[in-house]
């Protein structure tokens, strides 16, 4: 890997040069064609601090001595640091709770209902975006108290994020006891263990039973998938808020073939499809569903 410029150790007193308007649109030019991200112009502070951090570990003074690390590194891994960096990951358990309360009362028993009578008791769910581990924990969590007989299921939770760091913290399943603030103490009683971090307490851990049924992994969702599915449902919520509107009509209409026939599609409430072409039939806000008269007649902004 090539270096810039070195600095001794970083202080608090080092001092970084300006983001230069040049430098800027370099970070966000790579970062869209990267990942699809788009860093509108009032960003430059977000991405300026966010970056300064990086660069004061390092020892660098430039933020141009950063891009020609980024520019000469052929592994890809600070590309990987990068959109670390950049992403902003809030999330909570059973955020945005409609959905797990339609999952319970509507997808799973219909699921569930057509599954017995074929015998292929198989269910198959992809987070696209699940940050620090909430989202498919909570989905684990609503599968476990749903499905009768979930023992005798094939049931599996894929759960990726373009960040390293946080796949890490989800990997971990462990979760301070503010987390568990909403969740209903039973619940928490049983599917997570008190744990303690340094001696301390006040600390949950993700029971092995959840633990099991999630698969976390690394992947950038502008890039090549390396699965077929399909999905039972896909949950992709507060993501595409990043994504500009070609890449968030590019990335719907991916899900879609992603999606078994009747699949959902789950995305965040502040969220929309209104605005972009796709072959989904709106159910209700911020749910849609791949039905076979939704494929046959692409549904645009009146969907």
């Amino acid at each position: 890997m090539a270096h810039g410029s070195r600095i001794e150790p970083a202080t608090e007193q080092s001092h970084l040069r300006d983001l230069t308007d040049a430098d800027f649109e370099k970070f966000r030019r790579i970062i869209y064609e990267t990942a699809g991200i788009t860093l509108n112009e009032g960003k430059k502070e977000l991405l300026r601090a966010r970056l300064g951090k990086i660069l004061r570990k390092r020892g660098l003074t430039s933020f141009t001595d950063y891009l020609a690390e980024i520019e000469n590194d052929d592994s890809g891994d600070e590309i990987t640091v990068l959109l670390d960096a950049v992403s902003t990951n809030v999330t909570s358990f059973f955020r945005e709770p409609d959905h797990f309360r339609f999952m319970e009362s509507t997808v799973l028993p219909a699921l569930a209902a057509a599954r017995n009578q074929t015998g292929a008791r198989k269910v198959r769910i992809w987070c696209a975006g699940c940050s620090t581990g909430e989202e498919p924990y909570s989905l684990a969590v609503t599968l476990r108290e749903t499905l009768p007989g979930i023992e005798g299921w094939d049931v599996k939770i894929l759960a990726t994020d373009i960040s390293t760091r946080v796949l890490q913290i989800a990997r971990n399943g462990l979760y301070a006891g503010d987390k568990f603030k909403t969740m209903p103490s039973p619940v928490v009683n049983r599917w997570f263990v008190p744990a303690e971090v340094h001696g301390e307490g006040g600390y949950y851990r993700v029971q092995h039973a959840i633990r099991k049924m999630v698969t976390f992994a690394h992947l950038n969702l502008h890039a090549d998938y390396p699965f077929k599915g399909p999905f039972d449902a896909i949950f992709c919520r507060n993501v595409m808020i990043y994504f500009d509107r070609p890449t968030q009509e590019t990335l719907v209409n991916r899900y879609h073939r992603y999606l078994a026939e009747d699949g959902y599609l789950f995305i965040g409430h502040s969220e929309s499809l209104n605005s972009i072409a796709h072959p989904f039939k709106y159910v209700r806000p911020a749910v849609y569903r791949k039905t076979g008269a939704a494929s046959a007649e692409r549904k645009g902004p009146s969907a």
